[in-house]
């Protein structure tokens, strides 16, 4: 004797969430990431006139200029916003 199992068709919107959440996940993961090289680089000089309190404290830094975003050059802003800033 077997059993069968009955299965539901997935729902599309169910698979659309999930991707959302996955995508939402994947974002967040990159926004907590720390910068390469490049993009400490990109950052060094703002980071030292306007954060320098913050040097060797990664979050506390992040923040700053996070905070800082408007006074920040382009580069360093870029690198701001892509760590979810």
């Amino acid at each position: 004797m077997t059993k069968s199992i009955q299965t539901k068709p997935i729902n599309r919107s169910s698979t659309l969430l999930a991707l959302a959440l996955l995508v939402a996940g994947a974002s967040q993961a990159m926004a907590d990431s720390a910068p390469s090289m490049q993009e400490k680089m990109a950052c060094r000089a703002d980071a030292q006139t306007l954060c320098a309190r913050f040097i060797g404290q990664p979050p506390e830094m992040r923040a700053c200029l996070a905070q800082n975003k408007a006074k920040l050059p382009t580069p360093c802003r870029e690198v701001v916003e892509a760590h979810g800033g």
